[in-house]
């Protein structure tokens, strides 16, 4: 297996390009367990560490030419998750509550949410959040650079929209426009993958609630039927408190949204009632925060 360490992004995609099967690494949390469990061998590893500028996030301001209506965040794709957590916590809250549940602190130094990304799998906690948001990832090969929505992005389990010569520039998350909540159950209350995992988000300027569901079906996805649910039922000009039989029936959408599967982790049943359980606390927290704002 070859090693090959570019100093600048255009040196990465010329590797990709040149090496077919090779892999990007930066933190190698999935792709170095992968390696010492013998699952899989690439041809080369292309390390992107050495490239200063996918270190980097930024933010765009609305009004800087975005035309998006309102402030986004670059995350370049060596990104850690400890740099969400610590620096952006405020303009990600759902992805940084999800950063926080990550592994170990070691792991959350190293990991990074594009290598979460491109690993494609359905349990991936950076995944909810970002549909959440409505994220959209930048990427580039030799033959040009593209946007691929988040909604896109998943394509079956482990499977992304990547191209084969294809890797991840930076992801560009909308600044939170408010209160984001993410919640999560393992088999264990830390360092572990997920059993299923979900996360909200509220727009009260737009008066819309965003989903994200993770390890819960083949791909991260939406529960619209729920979105659409407590955008209605949500008293937004008055700020009352959240009635129990809306939460519920939020929960019970969330819940008819997914199709989980038995695993090693747990049933199907389980995720299903767990799912129904954590989307409607979150909402409640959620709306209790905007609720006190």
């Amino acid at each position: 297996m070859d090693f090959i360490r570019p100093s600048t992004w255009q040196e990465a995609l010329e590797a990709r390009s040149a090496v077919p099967g090779a892999v990007a690494i930066a933190g190698g949390t999935d792709v170095m367990v992968e390696l010492n469990f013998d699952h899989h061998r690439p041809p080369a590893l292309i390390d992107l560490t050495g490239i200063a500028e996918l270190g980097r996030w930024r933010i765009d301001r609305a009004g800087d030419g975005n035309g998006s209506g309102g402030d986004t965040v670059r995350l370049g794709a060596t990104v850690s998750y400890t740099t969400v957590i610590d620096e952006l916590a405020e303009q990600l809250p759902g992805l940084a509550l999800a950063a926080r549940t990550v592994g170990s602190p070691q792991i959350r130094n190293r990991g990074t949410v594009a290598g979460n990304l491109g690993a494609g799998s359905p349990a991936g906690d950076s995944h909810p959040p970002l549909l959440a948001s409505g994220a959209t990832v930048e990427v580039e090969s030799v033959r040009g650079a593209r946007s691929v929505p988040i909604d896109d992005f998943y394509t079956g389990v482990k499977r992304t929209a990547l191209a084969d010569d294809e890797l991840i520039r930076e992801i560009i998350v909308p600044a939170a426009r408010g209160p984001q909540q993410f919640s999560k159950i393992g088999t264990r209350n830390a360092m572990v993958i997920a059993v299923c995992s979900f996360a909200v988000a509220l727009d009260p300027r737009e008066r819309t609630v965003t989903t994200g569901l993770g390890s819960a079906a083949p791909t991260p996805r939406h529960a619209s039927d729920a979105e659409s649910y407590a955008a209605e039922q949500l008293p937004w000009h008055d700020r009352d408190p959240l009635a129990d039989a809306v939460a519920r029936r939020f929960g019970e959408l969330v819940a008819a949204a997914a199709s989980p599967i038995d695993d090693v982790r747990g049933q199907a049943d389980y995720r299903s009632h767990a799912l129904s359980v954590m989307a409607r606390r979150t909402l409640g927290w959620a709306w209790e925060e905007y609720r006190c704002a």
